[in-house]
């Protein structure tokens, strides 16, 4: 039953990239400015210090005082300078503010056609999870149909399979499209 086996490893293969093409998404989703304070807004931003490029959250603890301010606070204050240089070229919409000792970003109600122009945005994105999903499908796809041809499985068995392996593929469409619809609900409120 060892090609049973191997049916069996490709499901779970295909299943586990589905889900990791989903958190890929979900994770880029979050990083989508909503107009509400969120630290993964500034994971992207990487600081020159110390001779090397440091994500900010490993120079700085980044919080979320209310719904409209971010603070960054360096762990180390020689560092404040850099970190304040860097978010200005960042091109996050932001303008930082430095008091010496921690650094504000005061969120901007965004207006609604930058709404508009991130609502696009996530919809590429979700646009491309689901083209990952479906390539995912088409390779696992082609592993069955190669079991098949060499006789490892019959045509029946190869039917059956393909049936899971698209249920498999419907539910992260599913997923990906729940991710999107609930970030864009949040990117659309006022």
């Amino acid at each position: 039953m060892a090609d049973e086996e191997d049916v069996q490893l490709i499901l779970l293969d295909a299943e586990e990239r589905m889900v990791k093409s989903i958190d890929v998404f979900r994770h880029e989703a979050d990083g989508i400015r909503t107009g509400r304070a969120n630290p993964l807004m500034l994971e992207s931003v990487k600081i020159e210090i110390y001779g090397t490029s440091m994500p900010l959250n490993q120079v700085a603890t980044i919080t979320t005082p209310d719904a409209r301010l971010l603070v960054v606070q360096p762990f180390d204050k020689g560092s404040l300078g850099a970190i304040e240089r860097e978010l200005q070229k960042a091109d996050l919409g932001l303008t930082p503010s430095s008091d010496g000792n921690v650094i504000r970003l005061p969120i901007p109600q965004m207006t609604q056609e930058r709404r508009r122009d991130m609502v696009k945005h996530l919809k590429r994105l979700k646009e491309d999870t689901h083209v990952a999903v479906r390539n995912i499908r088409r390779d696992s796809l082609e592993q069955l149909r190669a079991m098949e041809k060499d006789k490892g499985i019959s045509q029946d068995e190869l039917h059956r399979y393909q049936e899971q392996l698209q249920q498999l593929t419907d539910l992260s469409v599913v997923n990906a499209d729940q991710v999107g619809s609930a970030k864009e609900t949040e990117l659309m409120e006022v």
